[in-house]
């Protein structure tokens, strides 16, 4: 973190910003269980967040997102000959989305994030009493 100190706020901001990305994801997910595509090239599969470690000079750490990857079960083949986007073998692709896990992720995120949330609050409150003291 070029040698930058970072207090309980930066820590705690920052762990939030990556559980609302992992929330986001699976939101996308969820949003596109359940779809169609005529290949399985175009069809949708799942996304997860990949988070990374980063510390100050000091060593304390927190999280942020290194990239986005494609993970879960792969897009999945059936054969409907009717369906318009079928292709040349009567086959269309549907997303590859487990949705009981994105559910259990989507709860955990928020859980996570919640938890962030309450460290910011207790962070301010001990600020604010601290202040009182030297009043």
């Amino acid at each position: 973190m070029n040698g930058k100190h970072m207090s309980v706020f930066d820590v705690a901001g920052r762990a939030m910003s990556a559980q609302l990305v992992r929330l986001n994801a699976t939101a996308s997910n969820l949003a596109n269980a359940g779809g169609i595509a005529g290949s399985k090239a175009t069809a949708f599969q799942s996304i997860r967040p990949v988070f990374k470690t980063v510390s100050d000079r000091d060593g304390v750490a927190t999280v942020t997102i290194d990239r986005v990857i494609a993970a879960g079960p792969q897009p999945s083949k059936r054969h409907e000959p009717e369906h318009p986007l079928a292709d040349a073998n009567g086959d269309v692709w549907q997303a590859g989305v487990d949705t009981a896990a994105e559910i259990v992720d989507m709860l955990e995120a928020a859980r996570q994030y919640q938890n962030n949330v309450q460290v910011l609050q207790t962070a301010k409150t001990l600020a604010l009493d601290t202040l009182r003291l030297g009043q």
